[in-house]
């Protein structure tokens, strides 16, 4: 059985938090820091849940993005990503097939972050938001993430 993926803080000596990014990075980041796309499209909507699929090609990286509610993510492919996070934190993560972590959120609790694919693989997950059970409202989806059917 495969044990859990390692994290690696990547984080230099120096100046701590977001201030010691590039300054283009920073800018992203004020700029997209409440984006709620949690994923590359929204393939699922009900009641209880949100489902994504986030595809993050080799060299790529997602823009910053918001979570409030409580969710999963499993992982389908194997890779290395670079997580650049609201608090400043640089963390390196190699995923497998089948990784998957949970997080739940307090009220008025939250994290933001931006995904890098630091690998020479596509990163492909799922992600499941629960609606139903987070104590913090979901925030507003646009129509430009969602699943549009061919038909």
């Amino acid at each position: 059985m495969r044990q859990s993926a390692k994290a690696i803080d990547v984080t230099r000596d120096g100046p701590t938090g977001r201030k010691a990014w590039p300054q283009e990075l920073q800018d992203e980041f004020e700029k997209n820091q409440f984006n709620s796309a949690v994923g590359t499209m929204l393939v699922s909507e009900t009641d209880r849940v949100r489902i994504w699929h986030f595809h993050l090609p080799a060299g790529e990286r997602y823009t910053f993005h918001r979570h409030v509610l409580d969710y999963f993510w499993t992982c389908h492919s194997s890779g290395k990503a670079r997580g650049y996070y609201d608090d400043g934190r640089i963390v390196d993560v190699e995923h497998y097939p089948g990784h998957t972590q949970h997080f739940t959120f307090k009220r008025g609790a939250y994290f933001c972050h931006s995904v890098e694919n630091i690998g020479d693989t596509d990163l492909l997950f799922t992600t499941v938001e629960f609606l139903d059970s987070s104590v913090n409202e979901p925030l507003p989806v646009g129509d430009d993430v969602r699943l549009k059917s061919p038909i």
